[in-house]
C-alpha cells in the first residue's frame, strides 16, 4: 500500500519531516514550515520498521535535496507495543518505602523491601540498611534479574539512599543495570514514581535499539538534520535525549494525531479528535485549542505513572479489524488478522466494506467484493448491504466509545473548569476526523453523536503532520529548603547549597528558569528556553514555637507544548 502526493517546495520556511510509524501504515510528510510539500503512506513491515521508514522517505524526498531538511520528528508505537505484548524486559524492584507505607497495596509487581528513609524535606530519618540491599541484590541475581530499579520514598528530595544502594548493587554485580527513581521522575507520589522507574528500565534497551535503527535509516538517505521524537504530552525531545526516559513516548501515536488535528482544525476550537487507523481508533479531547492532559498521568495496564500524557484512549477497532458473521450476527474486531482482503489479506475488514461501497479506491476491488460476499451470505443480504452494516457497526462502536470517554473526561479538573465557564454539562459539538478511515467513518460516528464533523485536508497523514509541527518541551522542578540552605532539581537529583537563605518565591522562580535554560541547552533545544513558563510555585513557612525558621519553596517551570510558530502564523493563530 502506498500513496504519494507532491505539491512542490516553496522555500517559505524551514523544511521539516514528520514520520509516524503505525501498526498498519507508516506515514510521512514534508513541510516547508507553512504548507505541506508532499505526503506519503506505505504499509508498515512490523519486522522491518527501518525499511518502512525508508520507503516513506523515498516518496516525500523526490522534490528536494536531503540537505535542505532542518528537522525530523518521529512518532512511534514501539513502547506501546512492547508493553501491550508483554515483551518488555523483566526488572527487579528494590524499594525504600520508609515508615507508614505498604507497597503491597500499590498493585506493583513483587518487590524487595529495604529499611532506610528520608522525610519530605530530604532529611535522613533512618539509615540505609546496607546488608538489606546486598541481600536483596543476591536474591534478584538468584532470580536471574540483571535489571534493577531502586526507588525510595522522598528520595527525589535527597537521592543519597538510592545512590548508595545502586553503588552497593554494582559492587556485588558490576554487570547489572541499575536505575534510581530520582533520575526518572521528580513528582511526589511514591507508587507512580516506582511504576515510572520500572517501566523506564523495562523498555530502555528495546527503545535504544529502535532509536539506533531509525538514526541509521535516516542517515542512509543523507538526512543529517536533528532527529526528535514525540512524547505522550505532544512535545518533542531530541532522540538521543529521550533514551533516558523512553516510557514518555508510550502514547506517541495518539499524541501525534491530536497535535495534527490541532494544526488542521480552526484555531482555538474545542472538539473531539477521532483518528481511525488500521489497527486502532484513537480518541482525544481538545478544549479551546489545547489538548486535555490526564491529571493522573498515563495509565499502563493497571499502573498509574508520572508520564505526562493527553487524556487519550485507543479503541481496538479500525479499518483492518477482522469482520465475522454467523447466522445473522455481525462482529467487527477487536482482533486484526492481517491486511484487508483487497490488499491480499485473509479476512474481510471494514476497509473492504468501504471499497465495495466506493468510499475508497484502494487495492483490488474484486477481492474486496469477494470477501464481503462471504459476509453477506451469513447476513442474508448482498455485498453492498453487508458492507453498509459493517460500516454502521464500526461507526456505532466508535460513537459508543466517545460517549464513554466523555464520562472520563468530565473527571478531569480542566474539563470541569471549562464547563463552569460555559454552561452546565456543556461539551464540544465538533468531531474532527483524521486517519485513513476518517472520510467515511467520522461523519457516520458524528451523526450518531449529534455532532458536526470536520475531515480536514491532509487528514490521512495528520499524525505525521502533528509530529513534524510539535514544539520541543522540557520541564524542571526545583525544591529549596532555606532552613537547611539546600536546593535540589528533582528530575535528576542535582543539588547544592543556597547562596541566599532569604530567597523569595520570585527569586526561586528566576533560579528555576535559569536552570531550565541550561538544561535545554544541554539537550540541544536552547532556542526554545525563552518560551518557558512557571506552571507551579508555592512556599511553606516552617515555624518553631512562635518564630519562622525557614521556608520550603517548590517551583515547576516548563517549555510548553504547541505547534511551531511558522505553521501557526500561516493558519490564523
Amino acid at each position: 500500500m502506498s500513496e504519494h502526493r507532491a505539491q512542490g517546495a516553496t522555500g517559505d520556511g524551514r523544511m521539516l519531516i514528520g514520520i509516524d510509524v503505525g501498526g498498519t501504515t507508516t506515514d510521512a510528510v514534508l513541510i516547508d514550515g507553512r504548507r505541506v510539500v508532499s505526503e506519503a503512506a506505505v504499509a508498515t513491515a512490523p519486522h522491518n520498521l527501518a525499511g518502512s521508514v525508508l520507503r516513506a522517505l523515498d516518496c516525500i524526498l523526490e522534490s528536494i535535496r536531503p540537505t535542505q531538511v532542518q528537522r525530523i520528528v518521529l512518532s512511534t508505537t514501539v513502547i506501546t507495543n512492547l508493553l501491550a505484548e508483554n515483551k518488555a524486559e523483566p526488572v527487579g524492584l528494590i524499594l525504600l518505602p520508609g515508615p507508614g507505607a505498604n507497597p503491597s497495596d500499590y498493585g506493583l509487581p513483587p518487590a524487595h523491601i529495604v529499611h532506610g528513609a528520608v522525610d519530605y524535606r530530604g532529611r535522613e530519618i533512618a539509615p540505609l540498611d546496607e546488608a538489606g540491599v546486598r541481600a536483596a541484590g543476591a536474591a534478584l541475581r538468584a532470580e536471574g534479574l540483571s535489571r534493577v530499579a531502586v526507588v525510595g520514598k522522598f528520595c527525589q528530595r535527597n537521592p543519597q539512599h538510592e545512590r548508595s544502594a545502586k553503588a552497593l548493587l554494582l559492587e556485588e554485580s558490576p554487570d547489572a543495570v541499575v536505575e534510581c527513581g530520582h533520575m526518572v521522575s521528580a513528582r511526589l507520589n511514591f507508587p507512580r514514581r516506582v511504576a515510572t522507574t520500572l517501566l523506564t528500565l523495562a523498555t530502555r534497551d528495546h527503545y535504544g535499539e529502535y532509536a539506533r535503527e531509525m538514526s541509521r535509516a535516516l542517515r542512509e538517505r543523507g538526512l543529517c538534520a536533528p532527529i526528535f521524537v514525540l512524547k505522550a504530552d505532544g512535545g518533542t525531545l531530541p532522540l538521543d535525549y529521550s533514551l533516558r526516559t523512553p516510557v514518555e513516548t508510550i502514547f506517541s501515536g495518539p499524541a501525534a494525531s491530536t497535535m495534527g488535528a490541532v494544526a488542521l482544525a480552526p484555531p482555538g476550537e474545542s472538539f473531539v479528535m477521532l483518528d481511525v487507523g488500521g489497527t486502532t481508533t484513537d480518541l482525544a479531547l481538545v478544549l479551546d485549542g489545547q489538548p486535555l492532559l490526564a491529571s493522573k498521568g498515563a495509565r499502563v495496564h493497571d499502573l498509574l505513572t508520572h508520564v505526562r500524557s493527553f487524556a487519550v484512549k485507543s479503541v481496538p477497532v479500525g479499518g483492518d479489524s477482522a469482520v465475522r458473521a454467523h447466522e445473522g450476527v455481525l462482529t467487527v474486531g477487536p482482533d486484526r488478522m492481517g491486511p484487508p482482503a483487497c490488499l491480499g489479506g485473509p479476512f474481510p475488514t471494514p476497509t473492504d466494506a468501504l471499497r465495495v461501497l466506493g468510499a475508497i479506491d484502494l487495492g483490488n476491488a474484486e477481492a474486496a467484493r469477494s470477501a464481503m460476499a462471504e459476509v453477506a451470505v451469513a447476513l442474508g443480504t448482498g455485498p453492498e448491504g453487508a458492507s453498509r452494516r459493517v460500516v454502521d457497526a464500526l461507526a456505532s462502536t466508535i460513537a459508543g466509545e466517545v460517549e464513554t470517554m466523555f464520562a472520563h473526561w468530565r473527571d478531569e479538573p480542566v474539563y470541569r473548569i471549562w464547563e463552569v465557564l460555559r454552561e452546565e454539562h456543556a461539551r464540544p459539538a465538533l468531531l474532527v476526523g483524521v486517519g485513513g478511515g476518517a472520510p467515511s467513518l467520522a461523519p457516520a460516528a458524528a451523526s450518531l453523536l449529534g455532532m458536526k464533523c470536520l475531515v480536514p485536508e491532509h487528514a490521512a497523514v495528520a499524525n505525521a503532520l502533528g509530529a513534524a509541527l510539535s514544539r520541543p518541551t522540557m520541564a524542571l522542578t526545583l525544591s529549596m529548603d532555606t532552613s537547611q540552605g539546600t536546593w535540589v532539581a528533582e528530575e535528576d537529583g542535582r543539588g547544592g547549597r543556597l547562596e541566599d537563605l532569604r530567597l523569595s518565591l520570585a527569586g526561586a522562580e528566576h533560579m528555576a528558569l535559569e536552570m531550565l535554560a541550561a538544561r535545554a541547552e544541554e539537550a540541544g533545544i536552547g532556542s526554545y528556553a525563552g518560551d518557558a513558563l512557571v506552571t507551579h510555585s508555592e512556599v511553606f513557612n516552617m515555624v518553631r514555637g512562635y518564630s519562622t525558621i525557614g521556608r520550603l519553596l517548590d517551583v515547576t517551570v516548563e517549555i510548553p507544548a504547541g505547534i511551531l510558530n511558522d505553521w501557526s502564523a500561516a493558519h490564523g493563530e
